[in-house]
């Protein structure tokens, strides 16, 4: 069996070979736990899952090692907190559960391994050190940063120039910078901010220099994936490549790097501003989380996606229609129900995953194999789906209610008027009051449509 991955770093599909075969290792950016993950989130989440799958298919479960962190500081962190009135530790704790909860019940396994940053921050330090002595970091006025110009090829993975990085990066250009491209290692805490005491002084590390150090304690200084969302290629990625090759003196940091594509919400980019920001939590508060999953699922990971409540419900009827051939063949089968039979699953759905996780095409081999009820539900669950039995599925099933149209539209035209005097607590408790009643609002250029959920 040959997998096929799309690497970023080389701009091509390649044929995958682990560094070692008894030991496959991935890391992928974990979430930044001060909110609920919103449906982007998930996303990666998702399709790494699926990979993490495949893998643990062809190399066996004990010979892979996933790596998904936590950050658990951050400026962000640090204010919501302070909004909230409660303790870092809290919010963190609370909003890491709700976030566990919420990939489990999308079918994600959990990571192998989930290092919390707060957990790494003497691996943190040892590595900015390092930097420091070689010539690659710099400390300046309470700061340590990364000297970008010390590395000759920075810029590779995201292929762009300088200017182009510059122009996109974003980033303070403080005083204190040798190079407008340099970015923190380390920076210094304020006395009631979340802070470590360290060589370098009482601060907190970078974003990108977790990763660094994350990665490199629990897979090596040289791994086989790093994965994440295509929004991370550049700065976070890039960054991460320079620091952990000019610390460990090594050409890469991962042989492979892959992103999946960017989400949208009926056709336009997810914002507050816009009414369309759901969290997973929200959705999963009305749809099944294998909806959600084989919703994402129906795209290529390397295309962008357009979240539609259209595709919400295509991914329904079509589990619909598998669960009612697993629960047919229950029933011809007696009470012992489906038999799983010896494990396998269809060539037809490994080969579509071996390329570059082509779950379209492997969405259309389960089609074919309803007259086989037992190698539908195996390949299935080899994409985390058909995990449930026939009747816990067809309990979620639910009856349209009845809704009165006249009052719908009041509701709408007074979030409609909400939004436009900026009032943004008053149009979300709408639409919040919508949901709860199974209506599902699609908001876009020509106004805002609604359905009720099926």
């Amino acid at each position: 069996m040959t997998i096929t991955l799309y690497n970023t770093l080389a701009r091509q599909k390649q044929v995958f070979e682990p560094i070692n075969a008894d030991q496959v290792g991935m890391y992928v950016c974990g979430p930044t736990v001060y909110d609920y993950a919103h449906i982007g989130n998930a996303r990666p989440v998702i399709v790494f899952d699926v990979l993490f799958r495949l893998l643990r298919e062809v190399y066996s479960e004990t010979h892979v090692k996933y790596v998904r962190n936590i950050t658990d500081v951050d400026d962000k962190i640090i204010q919501r907190a302070k909004d909230e009135g409660i303790d870092i530790r809290e919010l963190t704790e609370g909003t890491n559960a709700q976030f566990q909860a919420d990939m489990t019940a999308l079918n994600c396994l959990p990571p192998t391994v989930q290092p919390r940053a707060t957990e790494h921050i003497d691996q943190m330090v040892e590595m900015i050190n390092v930097l420091i002595e070689q010539g690659h970091a710099y400390q300046a006025e309470g700061h340590v940063l990364f000297d970008v110009p010390s590395m000759a090829n920075y810029g590779a993975l995201s292929n762009r120039s300088v200017d182009e990085m510059q122009a996109g990066a974003r980033v303070e250009v403080a005083p204190y910078k040798k190079d407008p491209m340099d970015f923190v290692l380390w920076k210094p805490a304020l006395a009631d901010e979340q802070g470590f005491e360290s060589v370098l002084g009482r601060g907190r590390p970078g974003w990108h220099i977790e990763c660094s150090a994350m990665s490199k304690e629990h897979l090596g200084e040289v791994f086989d994936i790093h994965g994440g969302g295509i929004d991370l290629v550049f700065p976070h990625h890039e960054n991460e490549i320079a620091q952990s090759c000019s610390a460990h003196q090594s050409e890469v940091m991962a042989k492979f790097w892959m992103h999946n594509g960017y989400l949208q919400v009926e056709g336009e980019k997810m914002s507050k501003s816009l009414g369309n920001f759901i969290t997973v939590n929200e959705v999963l508060a009305h749809w099944p989380g294998e909806v959600v999953r084989l919703a994402m699922l129906m795209t290529h990971y390397r295309q962008p996606i357009n979240w539609t409540v259209k595709n919400l419900k295509e991914a329904q009827k079509t589990l619909d229609g598998f669960y009612d051939v697993l629960a047919s063949s229950a029933e011809d089968e007696g009470a012992d129900g489906l038999d799983d039979g010896d494990g396998a699953s269809s060539n037809g759905v490994l080969a579509a995953l071996e390329d570059d996780l082509n779950t379209p095409k492997a969405i259309s081999v389960l089609h074919q194999l309803k007259d086989r009820p037992s190698l539908l539900k195996q390949s299935a669950n080899l994409m985390g789906l058909l995990e449930m039995a026939p009747a816990d599925w067809a309990a979620l099933r639910k009856v349209e209610p009845e809704v009165d149209p006249a009052e719908i539209e009041a509701l709408i035209a007074a979030r409609i008027e909400a939004r436009e005097n900026k009032d943004w607590a008053e149009a979300d408790r709408i639409r919040d009051e919508l949901v709860s009643r199974n209506i599902v609002l699609m908001d876009g250029p020509e106004g805002t449509a609604w359905e009720v959920k099926s």
